[in-house]
């Protein structure tokens, strides 16, 4: 579901009129304000930078808010001044339990009426009430203390690394191998980089905080950047962690028994409140950073600025009959589309390529190729230059101006921003890949200008093929697509193999690119060398395969559909593996690069004559490849093309033709080094493509470059003509809507997702004396599902000492004044129980001032006679349809107890009443005046409205 809002004009037309600004301060002078909330008792608290944390009292915001307009500059600026710091208040000292770093989250827990602060790896939680800092805790449950000291630059961090390792004089160890000593070296360097960027930091990249949520039975989800939620009870006691998907948790939000989490890749999961998993899809091409609760549906918004509507009802039976009537209408809006795609590899051997060198390898693209993709080995090679990769991927750096030279010039070779457009590129040491996709360039001149474009442009749609004993030309055109609009979402990723897996002189790198809402996958890979190490080969392809994780992994938008499948099947209809690698998820994976399997059982000699021969047939029986793959011991389920190219390895440089192999003094035996292989989404040969099997290639070509002598490997270059099928959203739309307008089962289902639980209250009038405590009871009548509800104040009243009431308006939030404790304010009663809520009166309590963050003057309140109408809203799983209570409280106190003992240096007579803005005598006041107890309202049957129409 698509939603559009309108926007008011720029200007100051009747569009301006619309809006008015309410009140304007400024929360911080200098650092921008990361978090905010509204307390259950309407302050509003702000996060930011430094750990600093500020309360704004409501009683000063609404005073504002009533000022007339002329007078509202003089409010910005009381606000301002009114603020309390709540970090000093938690400070003794120099010495603080709140961590010092950024306040990125917050959350209010209107359930128990406190407040959570979020760092990146810490928690505090705070009494929404008397804004005390009740407990300080890490992400594993830990109570941890920080002390306030400024942070430390990173020089200062290399100097105590140094301090720490003070310089010796190594003792010569003959043990050593001069690899032994080059590992060492480059681990050191790159473990010295490593400390330096990370060690201010308390936390690793892949374990953060990157949003909070709280559910219906008062537990707190924390999402994780690893896929991790970690739930809490409402006191901050961990109760345990799971992962359902391995991507960074972006969004939650919660209603009823389900929680709705948005992650990083666009999956969008349902699970319930004790976070078993019920439901999963496809929300999205990218992050879902937003979501939303409205009427019957859960609204997400992408990082592209996408908004779609999910059911709330789902997963239900509405899913199961919404998929099989879609899935029987698939040929109205199933697309299939084809594009051409060029797979280059080729180790250079750390030498530059001519012009020509590279239009001979790459210049076959401007016929008919849409997608070219180009993996290079051995760009650059040396320890400084490893250990230098080895200390930029530590600080999150890569590249190298040799990669740089490379990039550049294959683009020159295919008229880069002319004819193709470069969408992506990533390096690890000397492995580099990069992609260009084929676009129409519009030029910015007349109309004339761009249609004599477009002529030439169609010219090179045509590939003349001259038969020369009929003399007859065949000519043979496609249409050929601007893929701009159908290519997105380039994520990068590389996987080091080399000095126990940390250094990049062997390993993978790859990217992961969105071609018609498909993800395809290629990977430029360099592996062990020499004949013997057919295992080590192996399993640096096992260990690329499984653990290569890309940098912001995105999903696919085809399968993107109100109808959500349970986790327990994908789009296929196959078992999901949780633990499944990246890439398995990848509709088409691409392996290419200097793989480094040999040929074996066989002399130089022999290989050289069989070369001559062209006897490639025999030569491919005795590839180390074939044979591991036939046993299922690499590159399962791949596929490659039939070779019948010469091997490409190895050569003397500059020397043309065959005469070229090694003929020095190791005589290194010709092999198929560099190779190119494939999956897409068939598991059958014989599979048509369809959105169940939706990418289908085909190689059309598979070759070498033998005329290229500028390293000694051959380039090698693989065509492909890849089928795949898509959906056209705005028909499968239109589908979706005519199966619930015709659907019979639909409509009687309908009804059922707007359901709400029957309750019952005990009571609709509470009368409280003094400090008296009496007990509320919320009882759901439903037998089948929970209920829901929350207590908010719609108004309260004080009596005056001459008889009148003073009607306010309820606070911000959940409305709540400070006399009255409602506790819990918000939880899920189970089907057929009763859930007890305590109404407390707090007979004293102190009213504080507060300038710039320092606390001027406090006094007690006095008691008088107050009410409050507090509403009870109930709610189901699968709307905001509610159920509303009204329950009238109110406090008569016939007798004055005395107030608690104050300091006399904080006690103001008179004061002025903030509430009633009326002059008390502290705690000094007659008895008499105070009203006696009366007749309460009666209220009717409880009413039944929508929280959030559409």
């Amino acid at each position: 579901m698509d939603l559009a809002a309108a926007a008011p004009g720029d200007g100051g037309g009747d569009d301006a009129l619309l809006f008015e600004e309410a009140l304007t301060w400024q929360a911080y002078s200098r650092t921008p304000v990361l978090s905010m909330v509204i307390t259950s008792y309407g302050e509003i608290w702000s996060g930011s930078e430094g750990g600093v944390i500020k309360a704004w009292p409501w009683d000063v915001i609404a005073n504002s808010l009533s000022l007339t307009p002329e007078e509202k500059h003089t409010a910005a600026l009381r606000i301002e001044r009114s603020y309390i710091d709540l970090r000093n208040n938690a400070t003794a000292g120099n010495i603080s339990s709140f961590p010092a770093a950024d306040v990125k989250h917050m959350l209010a827990d209107h359930s128990l009426a406190k407040v959570w602060t979020l760092t990146s790896m810490a928690f505090a939680v705070w009494d929404a009430r008397t804004r005390e800092l009740l407990k300080v805790f890490d992400m594993d449950g830990q109570v941890e203390s920080a002390r306030l000291e400024a942070p430390m630059m990173p020089e200062q961090f290399i100097e105590e690394e140094i301090r720490a390792k003070p310089m010796k004089k190594d003792k010569p160890q003959s043990s050593f191998t001069f690899f032994q000593k080059s590992r060492n070296a480059l681990m050191g360097a790159a473990g010295a980089v490593r400390r330096v960027a990370t060690k201010g930091t308390f936390v690793e990249d892949n374990r953060r905080i990157e949003t909070v949520a709280q559910t219906m039975n008062g537990t707190v989800w924390s999402g994780c950047t690893d896929g991790f939620i970690i739930l809490w009870d409402g006191n901050g006691s961990r109760l345990h962690e799971f992962q359902h998907h391995c991507s960074s948790v972006q969004c939650m939000k919660a209603l009823g028994e389900r929680v709705w989490v948005g992650y990083a890749s666009g999956i969008i999961q349902v699970m319930d409140v004790e976070g078993n998993l019920l439901a999963e899809w496809t929300g999205h091409s990218c992050p879902v950073i937003e979501m939303a609760i409205g009427g019957s549906y859960v609204f997400t918004l992408a990082h592209h600025g996408g908004i779609r509507g999910w059911p709330l009802a789902s997963p239900g039976p509405l899913d199961d009959i919404l998929r099989t009537e879609l899935s029987n209408r698939e040929l109205s809006y199933r697309r299939l589309e084809n594009i051409k795609m060029l797979v280059g590899t080729w180790n250079v051997g750390q030498e530059k390529a001519s012009y020509e060198s590279l239009f001979s390898w790459l210049g076959g693209a401007f016929s008919d190729v849409d997608l070219v993709v180009v993996g290079l080995q051995e760009v650059e090679m040396g320890a400084g230059v490893l250990a230098m990769a080895a200390a930029k991927e530590s600080v999150g750096l890569e590249g190298s101006a040799n990669g740089q030279w490379w990039i550049e010039n294959i683009g020159k070779t295919l008229d880069e921003g002319i004819s193709f457009h470069r969408v992506g590129s990533r390096q690890l040491a000397g492995l580099l890949i990069a992609a260009w996709y084929w676009f129409i360039l519009k030029p910015f001149l007349s109309d004339t200008f761009f249609c004599y474009y477009i002529f030439i442009v169609f010219c090179t749609f045509i590939l003349f093929s001259y038969d020369m004993y009929g003399m007859n030309i065949m000519i043979i055109s496609r249409a050929r697509k601007d893929l701009k609009p159908h290519v997105g979402d380039v994520d990068a990723a590389a996987v080091p193999c080399g000095f126990g897996r940390a250094i990049g002189n062997k390993g993978g790198v790859g990217l992961r690119i969105r071609v018609y809402d498909r993800r395809i996958c290629f990977v430029n890979n360099h592996f062990a060398a020499h004949l013997e190490n057919v295992s080590r080969r192996n399993a640096d392809f096992d260990h690329i395969y499984r653990t290569m994780t890309f940098n912001k992994p995105h999903g696919s938008a085809a399968s993107a559909t109100s109808v959500q499948l349970h986790k327990t099947v994908n789009a296929n209809g196959n078992q999901v593996d949780e633990d499944m690698p990246e890439m398995a998820e990848a509709d088409m994976v691409v392996f290419l690069g200097d793989f480094n399997y040999r040929l074996y059982g066989i002399t130089y000699d022999e290989a050289r004559d069989m070369v001559s021969q062209r006897s490639f047939d025999w030569l491919r029986e005795r590839d180390q490849l074939q044979a591991e793959m036939k046993s299922g011991k690499v590159f399962q389920g791949m596929r490659e093309g039939l070779i019948r190219f010469p091997p490409t390895y190895k050569f003397q440089r500059h020397l043309p033709g065959l005469a070229g192999y090694d003929s020095g003094e190791k005589k290194r035996i010709p092999a198929w080094c560099d190779r190119i292989l494939y999956r897409d989404s068939r598991g059958v040969l014989t599979a048509e493509c369809s959105l169940e099997c939706p990418v289908v290639a085909k190689i059309t070509s598979y070759e070498a470059c033998m005329d290229v002598t500028d390293s000694d490997h051959k380039p090698v270059r693989c065509a492909f003509s890849v089928d795949i099928a898509r959906v056209d959203e705005f028909i499968r739309r239109q589908e979706y809507g005519k199966i619930l307008e015709s659907d019979k089962r639909l409509r009687n289902l309908l009804p059922e997702s707007h359901f709400v639980p029957d309750t019952i209250i005990s009571t609709n009038n509470i009368i409280l004396e003094n400090q008296e405590q009496v007990v509320l009871r919320i009882t759901n009548d439903c037998q089948r599902d929970k209920a829901a509800f929350e207590i908010l104040c719609e108004s309260q009243s004080i009596t005056k000492q001459d008889g009148t009431k003073s009607e306010f308006p309820p606070r911000a939030s959940f409305g709540l004044p400070l006399w009255l404790e409602v506790e819990p304010s918000a939880g899920l009663i189970e089907p057929g129980e009763t859930m007890e809520v305590t109404v407390h009166h707090e007979d004293f309590y102190t009213k504080e001032v507060f300038v710039n963050g320092v606390l001027q003057n406090s006094w007690c309140e006095v008691t008088r006679d107050k009410e409050a109408v507090l509403l009870v809203n109930v709610t189901g799983s699968t709307s905001t349809e509610t159920i509303t209570h009204r329950i009238n409280v109110r406090h008569c106190c016939s007798v004055i107890s005395a107030p608690p003992p104050m300091d006399p240096l904080y006690i103001t007579t008179p004061s002025i009443d903030a509430l009633t803005g009326e002059v008390s005598t502290s705690s000094k006041k007659n008895p008499s005046n105070y009203l006696q107890r009366s007749d309460f309202k009666q209220f009717g049957s409880s009413e039944v409205h929508d929280l959030c129409p559409l």
